[in-house]
């Protein structure tokens, strides 16, 4: 009887010990582990702001400057997730027009929506930098780099950091191909005006399939360049942010 009972007095120290143990496993994640509501403050956005996957969740997402395809050629400043954030104004017009298009089996393609100015500013120093010509052949060869000032590719101020600006293209729903509009996003040249006689028929008729569904939701095109569209009634039209997009 003693020897059971020493036995039962072992195996309840030593399920004691690894519970112990255990427990103080879980205290140590813990204190180490960020709080919950610091997790939700890292998170969170300026009043009138939000993230475009949360009002728009079939929509295809390629941030382009969270990557290092971009004319740049690397990750842009400012850019901590590959999200897109728009103002409330700008993301419920835009909800509007991608409930117009999935009655054609269209999906929004979305590269680009609010910009801090620190990438703004990131754009700046890259164009300054005659010697940087990495991704020349990708995005302006038949441009000089010195003439991108000059010719408003490139500028100190950008509608993007009001939050109301958007860059997209249009997808097909089933097999999430972009139509053809006859040059990519952020080709630096005459193809990517809005006038150009540089693209086919089914090319221009592709661009003016974007431009009518999002003017007819409020939104104004940007002459030279066929991606790039702003609210017409932003609601921040003199203030330029630059909180980071995380």
């Amino acid at each position: 009887m003693m020897r059971w009972q020493k036995r039962g007095t072992l195996f309840s120290f030593f399920f004691g010990a690894l519970l112990l143990m255990s427990l103080v496993g879980s205290l140590e994640s813990l204190s180490l582990a960020e709080p919950a509501w610091e997790q939700e403050e890292a998170r969170s956005l300026p009043e009138g702001f939000v993230y475009l996957d949360e009002i728009i969740p079939d929509a295809i997402y390629e941030v382009r400057y969270y990557t290092d395809y971009n004319f740049v050629g690397r990750r842009v400043d400012g850019y901590m997730v590959p999200r897109v954030i728009l103002t409330v104004e700008a993301a419920d017009a835009l909800a509007g027009v991608a409930g117009e298009l999935r009655e054609k089996g269209l999906v929004l393609k979305i590269f680009d929506g609010y910009r801090p100015q620190q990438a703004v500013d990131h754009f700046v120093r890259w164009a300054q930098d005659l010697d940087d010509q990495k991704m020349k052949a990708h995005f302006y060869p038949e441009v000089d780099k010195k003439d991108l000032f000059r010719l408003g590719y490139i500028a100190e101020k950008s509608g993007h950091s009001r939050g109301s600006t958007v860059d997209l293209t249009l997808a097909d729903a089933i097999t999430k191909d972009e139509l053809d509009m006859g040059s990519g996003f952020d080709f630096f040249g005459e193809i990517s005006h809005h006038d150009t006689h540089l693209v086919t028929h089914q090319q221009r008729q592709n661009r003016e399939l974007l431009k009518d569904v999002m003017v007819r939701h409020g939104f104004i095109p940007y002459p030279e360049e066929w991606w790039h569209y702003t609210l017409a009634a932003e609601p921040y039209p003199d203030t330029y942010f630059d909180f980071p997009i995380k």
